[in-house]
């Protein structure tokens, strides 16, 4: 998934990386940090559980293009870079 801390500013540091859902699926797990659908949203979708923080989180495009607002390079999570750019950003 590609997440994006929206707490202090439009355009922040994103990164993609593997993500763990709840039985419900309404929760997401990353990094030691739960999230929480804010059901639906303006430019931010989930908020942390334990800080309030908002982010915005959705599935990473095939065109490279995530972030919400342009900006920076996105950092890619070591343990899912091979996967990512073979199987989300590969052949066209």
């Amino acid at each position: 998934m590609y997440i994006e801390n929206k707490s202090e500013a439009l355009n922040n540091f994103g990164r993609i990386g593997r993500v763990t859902y709840s039985k419900t699926g309404k929760t997401i797990y990353y990094r030691g940090k739960e999230f929480k659908s804010l059901k639906g949203g303006y430019k931010a979708n989930y908020y942390d559980v334990e800080s309030g923080e908002r982010y915005w989180i959705s599935g990473p495009k095939k065109n490279g293009q995530n972030r919400l607002y342009g900006g920076t390079a996105v950092e890619i999570d070591e343990d899912v870079r091979e996967e990512y750019w073979r199987t989300i950003r590969g052949p066209k």
